[in-house]
């Protein structure tokens, strides 16, 4: 009997224990959209300070009532490992990037012409760039990627401690950019940390640099390939891209010794050693570079010109810049890397990267998009692959794993 009674009293606690726990849980959200909205109701002032009007703020602000957490996952989320360098350029700087580049080339050729023209930047590198940003545009096109700016850049200002100085500026441009008419709130959309368009400008980047080149009265680098594409031109030319020259040129350095840090110019390059991979000689020997080996002295080797450390003004990063530069270079026809990447693989070609995930998606291994690139859920999927086959669980992306696949 008193085990009986010990037993329905436990279990009446932990009933109890349960239901406060399962209130807690359902109130805390509605905490936290109550301190947002307080966060908001606070940040009106702040708007309001800065010139941005009552209807401009209530007009962004309408269904904007609590955080989006996918904004505060992605600001938290640390890569588990540094990508190695060829993993970087293999995701981005590869056939279909190549083939669609000359593409847009074709069908934009009268605006590129036109941009070319007026800010002397040119086409092939406005071309990687859009590639580099939202693949062409195709990323404006998934809504799991493409969010609410105010939203996002609220989000952060209001619970990401680290970015809250920026969120709270680039969202003050947003409103800004708002209330000129430039764009319609449905419309404002950008990534998680409020980069927008074709061409992935942030707020303030946008006031700064910003073009209307179609005319329409709107800097719409959203709808207008044109007005996106100049908008890069004018950002590399306002930070002093030289017209008609290169970002670098592809070197084969001599063995047995160390180099100089810092520029100095082609002709010196060239007498300690350092000539051009593919045997043609430097245009212009007083021209200054820098010598940069990303991927170590055993893979390829670049000497960076001025244009280069212009690329980083859109992007502070060296693969980056030298990714956007190898591409171009691809689109413009003149050929890919003389010496490539050094792996610890067989490279597959982008058709068969597509074909693996294919074949790893038929097995139940993968459920990402079919897409040639070579993420953590792909290298997920080739890794328990690689286990259940009795192979090395390296994750990479090679012709011997896909070798396998196509046998079973």
């Amino acid at each position: 009997m008193f085990s009986g009674f010990l037993t329905r009293f436990t279990a009446t606690v932990l009933a109890a224990a349960t239901a406060v726990l399962l209130s807690f849980a359902l109130i805390q959200p509605v905490l936290a959209d109550a301190g947002f909205k307080r966060w908001v109701n606070g940040f009106r002032t702040t708007a309001a300070k800065n010139g941005i009007s009552r209807a401009t703020f209530n007009k962004a602000y309408r269904g904007v009532d609590r955080p989006d957490p996918e904004v505060l996952e992605k600001a938290r989320y640390q890569p588990e490992f540094k990508a190695p360098v060829w993993q970087y350029f293999d995701n981005r700087v590869h056939e279909q990037s190549v083939a669609n580049g000359r593409v847009m080339k074709r069908k934009w050729k009268p605006w590129l012409d036109r941009i070319e023209r007026k800010y002397g930047v040119d086409r092939h590198i406005l071309l990687a760039i859009w590639s580099m940003e939202t693949n062409y545009g195709e990323i404006l096109k998934n809504d799991k990627v493409m969010r609410n700016v105010v939203r996002s850049l609220s989000t952060l200002a209001y619970a990401d401690r680290r970015r809250k100085k920026f969120a709270r500026r680039q969202l003050l441009a947003a409103l800004k950019i708002l209330q000129r008419g430039d764009i319609t709130v449905a419309n404002l959309t950008g990534s998680w940390a409020g980069a927008m368009g074709h061409t992935q400008f942030i707020p303030t980047s946008y006031q700064a640099y910003a073009v209307d080149i179609d005319g329409n009265g709107r800097r719409d680098i959203w709808g207008s390939i044109p007005d996106a594409l100049a908008t890069a031109a004018n950002l590399l030319r306002k930070n002093g891209w030289k017209k008609g020259k290169t970002w670098g040129y592809e070197v084969k350095l001599p063995g047995g010794r160390k180099f100089p840090a810092g520029s100095m110019s082609l002709s010196k390059w060239q007498s300690i050693g350092v000539s051009r991979a593919n045997g043609k000689a430097f245009p212009r020997k007083s021209d200054r570079a820098e010598l940069k080996v990303p991927g170590g002295r055993s893979g390829p080797a670049f000497l960076a010109l001025k244009n280069f450390f212009v690329l980083k003004r859109y992007n502070n990063a060296d693969k980056y810049a030298l990714a956007v530069g190898l591409l171009a270079d691809e689109i413009a026809g003149h050929g890919g890397l003389v010496r490539d990447w050094r792996r610890p693989f067989t490279k597959l070609s982008f058709d068969e990267k597509e074909e693996l995930q294919e074949r790893l998606k038929s097995r139940g291994y993968y459920d990402g998009k079919i897409d040639g690139k070579i993420g953590n859920g792909s290298r997920g999927a080739i890794k328990a692959f690689q286990a259940q086959a009795g192979l090395t669980q390296d994750g990479h992306p090679s012709k011997e794993v896909l070798k396998v696949l196509r046998r079973r």
